[in-house]
């Protein structure tokens, strides 16, 4: 029942956790990716709790995509985690950067999975405080190296998503 508009407490829904919340927003983001193998979605998310940007994995502007002429990986039999070189698609991670700027600094970056080391080292140069992700990644050296730069994680159980997530 509502008052003058106030919601009375019994009639209340319950408020999420801003991560959850930002999380949430991250999964829908991964439903823009063009990948084949997986679609991941990245946030940054700044100090007051404003997104400056979103970012999903695929290939560069400009270039086919991976849904149109198949993924490379898959046909040398590449397992995940292993030789990041050979695929031409640019990651969740990095494209929100990308967009953020100098925008990321002293941000929150949210993604679907933990990131590689190369996404690593960019937010480490972005200067991000905080990684939340979800998955992890066959490659947990992201991780070592974020601790290392100082950078708080923070991971979100996945079962807590699983009715978004496509897996």
């Amino acid at each position: 029942m509502r008052r003058r508009g106030v919601c009375l407490p019994e009639h209340r829904n319950a408020r999420i956790s801003k991560d959850r919340y930002f999380m949430n927003i991250a999964i829908e983001v991964s439903r823009r990716s063009t990948c084949t193998r997986r679609q991941i979605g990245a946030i940054v998310v700044s100090d007051v709790g404003e997104i400056k940007s979103t970012g999903y994995n695929g290939n560069p502007r400009g270039l086919p995509h991976c849904e149109e002429i198949g993924c490379i990986r898959d046909k040398l039999g590449i397992p995940s985690g292993t030789r990041l070189e050979t695929c031409t698609a640019v990651h969740a991670e990095q494209n929100a950067l990308i967009q953020a700027g100098t925008n990321a600094r002293d941000s929150t970056l949210y993604s679907t999975i933990v990131p590689c080391p190369i996404c690593a080292r960019m937010i480490l140069n972005a200067q991000v405080a905080r990684v939340v992700y979800l998955g992890d990644y066959s490659d947990l050296t992201g991780v070592e190296l974020l601790k290392q730069g100082g950078v708080k994680l923070t991971r979100l159980d996945k079962k807590e998503f699983a009715d978004k997530l496509k897996d």
